[in-house]
């Protein structure tokens, strides 16, 4: 096990990680993770943990933040008329249970399946949002409900398995959709608590009792560092909201598309890196 003394000097990494995760769980909607998820993965692995353990803390701890930052978020969104209510009754339901399919999954699999899940989802993600402008007149398309239930699945299952609340996928599905940007963010941002609870509960089940993982964890949630990243995401999730309201929408999709694609390329580089192929 590592010492208590190896951690701290992720402080400052676990204190970016949620100045900026806060920031983007109230712009974006994706409650955090996105950002949390690579920088805790990046600072862990220098502290010489288990490769193999490294992505599920990471997950794990980002998905136990997420419950607190989606409050955040979602609130705001919510005084400001952004979160579309009968979607969410509509498709709660079916994300939870593809949040209990990929925290199951996610808390079993190699380290390595995270990251490849993480970067081709961030990738495909960030290319959709860039070369896809948006109606100026947004029109919502209907589905029947078992439609509705499967992307649900989809997109509770992914996002559990990748650490995120939900907006990486619940965004552009929304946008795709054809539901206004704002609507989709502030939808997302609330879905992200239907995910990051019952993910982080199962990821501190899957991971209890597991050798070599840092001090102060339960399970594969590391409590310190989560207990340094809420206060500060759930506080600059509140900045977020207002520059999500104040901005065009087509500047929203840019910088969310960029911001993936650039996780995804350095997560990318660093699987090659440990596989010798670079």
């Amino acid at each position: 096990m590592l010492e208590i003394e190896t951690l701290l000097p992720l402080a400052g990494v676990a204190a970016a990680a949620g100045v900026a995760g806060g920031i983007l769980a109230g712009l974006l909607g994706v409650g955090g993770g996105i950002v949390i998820v690579p920088a805790l993965y990046f600072a862990l692995a220098l502290t010489g943990m288990d490769p193999a353990l490294t992505m599920q803390v990471a997950v794990g701890t980002s998905l136990a933040t997420i419950v607190f930052t989606a409050l955040s978020s979602g609130y705001g969104h919510y005084k400001k008329g952004a979160i579309d209510m009968a979607l969410l009754k509509l498709w709660a339901p079916s994300i939870l249970a593809g949040v209990v399919i990929g925290g199951v999954l996610g808390g079993l699999v190699s380290g390595n399946v995270l990251i490849v899940v993480f970067a081709t989802v961030a990738m495909a993600v960030a290319i959709d949002m860039i070369l896809r402008k948006p109606k100026e007149t947004p029109e919502p398309r209907s589905f029947s409900t078992p439609v509705w239930a499967g992307l649900g699945v989809f997109a509770g299952a992914v996002s559990a398995m990748m650490g995120i609340g939900g907006g990486s996928v619940c965004v552009p599905t929304l946008s795709f959709l054809g539901y206004d940007i704002r609507k989709a963010v502030g939808t997302s941002a609330a879905i992200g608590f239907i995910i990051g609870l019952p993910g982080a509960l199962i990821y501190m089940a899957t991971g209890f009792g597991a050798e070599g993982l840092p001090p102060m964890s339960l399970g594969y949630v590391n409590l310190l560092l989560a207990a340094i990243i809420i206060p500060l995401s759930t506080t600059f999730a509140r900045v977020g909201v207002k520059l999500a309201h104040s901005i065009p929408r087509r500047a929203l999709k840019l910088s969310f598309g960029l911001f993936l694609m650039a996780t995804s390329l350095r997560m990318v580089a660093d699987l090659a890196e440990q596989a010798g192929w670079l």
